[in-house]
């Protein structure tokens, strides 16, 4: 008898091919490291009118996922919410008209939990179950205003009240899960994100190298790097002040957007850290391999998340960078353990002081600490599996 296959419909993610975004990577590497024969893979991608997927057709394939746009207007705030809905709907069809057998929807966020219950009925009607990645502590996030936040949490309540399985990429976000909503008692379950453990393909000669590193007058080995979005709660305000502090002679390399930025803004108005020369905003770096060899290059990489979850740039720098200088709390200690030195909010010009009086085999026994725990427990081959597991335990139950 032949194994029956079972359908994953992914819900959430902007698209693939990815293009930037955690959520875009994971499913981008969920498919692209597919070993099973018995798991197909439908992916919602957002077509905004002017960033097509699949050329902008209906249907399309890549990673020999079934991939569908899904046209969504720019209305503000509530795309999201909107295509999440739109998406879920067309798939929840889609997989009645195939005669797809115990289909599991895999949302990503927790965006449309007061919609939840109304879709959850029509999946219960042909079978489906309901799996939802509750991603970190959106209704913490300080870009959102205080009525948004609440709207967070109480959809989060309702995604987690109608799901069948919470998957969480980390631990701490499970316990979370399992703790404030116990009236549930929720089905969870832990696979972490991932990260590629490959080195750069580039070398110092390598032109894009040379160009990027000369521009903007950055030293290999001579500068502490930063990558990631330009957000209150990722404590840049905390890291610039006390890196200003500091007498390190090396670079604060910033690899972000500031286009439009009210909170870059603010900050240069109260510290000055433009009259610092050496706090060093370059830009995004969309060149992956770019990247990764200024991650394997920086002195240090400085992290300062701390709004749950398994942060995608953290596990980049652990597998990249030999030196990890991140903020001391639960998320972070939980992912990196002893393979980085970790700073509190009043001492990371101490920190930086003291990194800068290790010795070569001291930093090198952290990277070797760091690159174990990555290949370890985050490479993308080790989760792709994971996540087979889970889903075909699901059709052959």
């Amino acid at each position: 008898m032949d194994k029956k296959i079972q359908h994953v419909y992914i819900i959430g993610s902007k698209g693939i091919p990815a293009k930037y975004g955690g959520f875009e990577t994971f499913v981008e590497k969920l498919t692209q490291y597919k070993k099973s024969e018995h798991i197909q893979y439908h992916v919602a991608c957002m077509n905004t009118g002017n960033n097509l997927y699949g050329e902008g057709k209906k249907h399309f394939q890549h990673n020999q996922a079934d991939c569908f746009n899904i046209d969504v207007p720019n209305i503000g705030p509530a795309r999201a919410i909107y295509y999440d809905m739109k998406a879920l709907d067309y798939a929840i069809k889609l997989a009645q008209s195939n005669n797809d057998v115990k289909p599991i929807f895999y949302i990503l966020a927790c965006r449309i939990g007061p919609f939840i219950n109304y879709y959850k009925k029509k999946i219960q009607k042909i079978n489906g179950k309901l799996y939802i990645n509750p991603d970190g502590h959106e209704w913490l996030r300080a870009k959102w205003s205080y009525p948004v936040r609440r709207y967070w949490k109480f959809s989060e309540r309702l995604m987690v009240k109608h799901s069948d399985l919470m998957i969480c990429d980390s631990l701490n976000i499970e316990k979370y899960i399992k703790t404030d909503y116990k009236k549930y008692n929720p089905t969870t379950t832990y696979i972490a994100y991932g990260t590629d453990v490959e080195k750069s393909s580039l070398t110092k000669e390598s032109l894009n190298v040379k160009e990027w590193f000369s521009k903007n007058d950055v030293k290999e080995n001579n500068y502490y790097l930063v990558v990631g979005r330009f957000v209150p709660e990722n404590n840049y305000e905390t890291m610039i002040r006390e890196f200003m502090k500091s007498n390190t002679q090396k670079d604060f390399v910033l690899v972000t957007n500031i286009e439009k930025n009210k909170f870059y803004t603010k900050l240069k108005k109260e510290t000055g850290f433009d009259k610092d020369p050496r706090i060093k905003f370059v830009g995004t770096v969309y060149d992956q391999e770019l990247l990764k060899y200024i991650r394997e290059n920086a002195f240090a990489y400085l992290h300062g998340h701390e709004v749950g979850g398994t942060n995608p740039s953290l596990l980049e720098a652990l597998a990249s960078t030999k030196l990890n200088l991140l903020l001391d709390v639960s998320f972070n200690r939980e992912v990196a353990e002893d393979g980085a030195t970790y700073w509190k909010k009043d001492n990371l010009s101490k920190v930086i002081y003291d990194a800068e009086l290790m010795t070569a085999s001291m930093i090198e026994n952290i990277t070797i600490l760091a690159k174990k725990r990555v290949y370890e427990h985050f490479n993308w081959r080790k989760i792709v599996m994971e996540y087979e597991y889970i889903f075909k335990e699901s059709v052959n139950k």
